[in-house]
């Protein structure tokens, strides 16, 4: 058998034994950095456990899956035009993310040195003290949110028509940043003096604290909510009500979700769903363009990760917030035969993809082999998960 052949799930068997080799080698370090210089109790072990990477986010103050909202607790920064607000989802280090209830991606330093992250100058997230005026975190831009999100639907709802148009964006900005330690934060702003970002419902500066939109989709056939934050493509950013953050696509790379290489993982829209507000099946961009509610998108990896030190396969390894965009349409062929439906994990669409059902909505990019071949769109889209299986 050929080591790039496909295996059930969409994956390649050379995937699946680095896969393998780095969930020993993380296992390991896993072990060292939570036990540190002496050897942990097995109350200490079971502490480190319920403190790990739970199914929520454990820094959020509030998740409201039926409102579709999360509350979050508000950071102070500064750029060079002023006071930024931020909140923070992620981050590259183990520990900082057992200590902040924050969601692990150690696939987040595949992109130092590129323009996707910026330098925090040199420190990390302040604690939040409403009592705390002094900025914290020094970012070299933030993005300009006074501008007008506008949303136009083309011919057929998707692709979007002339005159659409993201709201907050900026050519320099990213929400990524490091500091001197070489520890990565995913750090969205928010607001800033030139206003908030589009997903903003609620913000209390004194109090800091922040209510943003949620989005749902689909994971191993169960609920994701997440929020989209940037996006490297200005029609994606108008979707989303994203920031449009262009620099944000340096980071590595388009087709690639190799966990020693990428700093992405796949999501997958599916442009021409099953169309209607009350139908079950609903899905879709051109769904959502109409008003129907999410696209419900599928995502290829979750946050979740309890204790990889004795894991045998911990997902947040492999886990980004920054989504791969790879859509996907069913081909006439496949509606005419009455095959289309709600799609609610990536093996789903690998196997629809392969039995002819799906066709790559990004004929020209960058073929995925861990995926079946689907092709990747070249745009990237920042969508940290807060909640699965709700």
């Amino acid at each position: 058998m050929n080591p790039d052949d496909q295996q059930a799930d969409g994956t390649s068997l050379s995937e699946s034994v680095s896969r393998r080799a780095f969930l020993a080698s993380a296992g390991a370090v896993g072990a060292i950095g939570l036990a540190g210089a002496r050897t942990a109790t097995d109350t200490e072990r079971r502490q480190q456990d319920e403190a790990a990477i739970p199914p929520r986010l454990p820094s959020a103050l509030d998740i409201d899956p039926v409102e579709e909202t999360i509350t979050l607790p508000l950071y102070r920064g500064q750029a060079p035009t002023g006071e930024v607000y931020y909140v923070v989802f992620e981050t590259s280090d183990f520990r900082q993310a057992g200590q902040r209830g924050l969601n692990w991606s150690p696939k987040l330093t595949n992109a130092l040195g590129t323009n996707a992250v910026q330098d925090g100058a040199g420190r990390q997230p302040r604690a939040r003290n409403r009592a705390d005026t002094a900025a914290g975190v020094a970012f070299t831009a933030t993005p300009n949110f006074a501008l007008e999100r506008q949303v136009v639907p083309g011919p057929d709802g998707f692709p979007l028509g002339g005159g659409t148009n993201p709201g907050a964006r900026s050519d320099r900005y990213t929400p990524l940043f490091v500091t001197r330690r070489g520890v990565v934060y995913n750090a969205p702003h928010v607001a800033n003096d030139s206003g908030e970002h589009d997903a903003v419902v609620a913000i209390d500066r004194d109090e800091l604290e922040v209510t943003m939109r949620l989005t749902d989709g689909f994971y191993e056939g169960e609920h994701v909510r997440y929020v989209s934050t940037e996006a490297s493509a200005p029609d994606i950013a108008a979707l989303e009500a994203a920031t449009y953050a262009p620099v944000l696509n340096a980071a590595p790379s388009a087709g690639d979700r190799t966990a020693a290489t990428s700093a992405r993982e796949p999501i997958i829209p599916v442009v021409n769903g099953p169309m209607g507000s009350d139908n079950p099946d609903r899905q879709g961009l051109r769904s959502a363009v109409a008003g129907e509610g999410s696209p419900l998108n599928v995502v290829a990896e979750e946050q979740t990760c309890g204790d990889p030190s004795s894991r045998a396969d911990c997902g947040a390894l492999f886990y980004s917030p920054l989504w791969d965009v790879h859509p996907v349409e069913w081909t006439r062929e496949a509606i005419d035969a009455d095959q289309r439906r709600r799609l609610t994990s990536h093996q789903e669409a690998v196997s629809a993809f392969r039995q002819g059902q799906l066709a790559s909505a990004a004929p020209d990019g960058a073929m995925n082999e861990q995926l079946g071949g689907i092709r990747a769109a070249g745009a990237l889209v920042n969508c940290p998960l807060v909640l699965t299986g709700a």
